[in-house]
């Protein structure tokens, strides 16, 4: 069902919810927008602007390196600032309620932990952006750091002790992707009676795959994205409106 409006898609939603015991949100750059993040697809999105480093080449050259970090500077000063909007607030009152376990997220923002989901309860498939990690020893590095190194050596990246380079704690294209937070999302998505997919258009693999696994084990799915997308035919129910319009009924006073 495309619900046709958004009164009719908030009635919706809120008959799936309360007809399920546990609702399990998996969310992509679509509910940030509205914090005044910007996707990465859709035309003025971020990757219209700049193409993406791909892993292989990030280890390859230091230029690319010292590239990446003048980006994720750059990307600091303008959106640093964000704060959760209303579809983050939404689903930190689901959690708090108990009726979600979490959330999964293709998301790098930390946005879902500001809104006061506990980050252990954050599956982040694709990581985090607010601080960096030896690629070689998995030592933890705070941005200001980098950022202060990066500064003195002239926009040169810093280097781990151990002689590593240090990247964002990000998943790059050509990167594997985290085998634990791959086994925890499918364990989520196993266990829930309701799949709510919120602005993902739904086409990074394997992140992709946790609706269609979802409804194949029996679960019902809700689609929100302002586009369509590839899953829309087997969705219980399928909304194209704003989504922090749609979601703000379910922040808790």
């Amino acid at each position: 069902m495309i619900a046709p409006d958004l009164k009719t898609a908030v009635a919706g939603l809120t008959r799936l919810i309360d007809e399920s015991d546990v609702v399990l949100p998996f969310t992509g750059a679509g509910i940030s927008t509205e914090c005044g993040i910007p996707d990465f697809r859709s035309p003025g999105g971020i990757w219209t602007k700049m193409q993406p480093i791909p892993f292989d080449a990030f280890l390859a050259s230091q230029d690319m390196r010292n590239e990446a970090w003048r980006r994720r500077f750059a990307m600091e000063d303008e959106f640093g600032g964000a704060q959760p909007g209303r579809g983050h607030r939404a689903l930190a009152s689901l959690y708090r309620s108990g009726k979600s376990p979490g959330v999964i997220t293709q998301n790098i923002d930390n946005l879902h932990q500001a809104s006061g989901i506990a980050p252990e309860h954050v599956v982040e498939l694709h990581g985090n952006t607010t601080y960096a990690t030896c690629l070689d020893c998995a030592e933890r590095y705070d941005l200001p750091w980098v950022r202060k190194r990066f500064a003195e050596t002239g926009g040169r990246a810093p280097d781990c002790r151990c002689g590593g380079y240090i990247k964002t704690a990000t998943i790059s294209f050509g990167q594997s992707m985290p085998e634990a937070a791959m086994r925890r999302a499918e364990d989520l998505t196993l266990t829930c009676d309701l799949f709510l997919s919120i602005g993902s258009s739904l086409v990074v693999w394997p992140a992709a795959g946790f609706p269609l696994m979802a409804k194949r084990n029996g679960a019902r799915l809700a689609i929100i994205n302002r586009d369509p997308t590839e899953f829309d035919d087997m969705a219980d129910l399928v909304v194209r409106e704003d989504i922090g319009s749609v979601l703000a009924p379910f922040i808790a006073a």
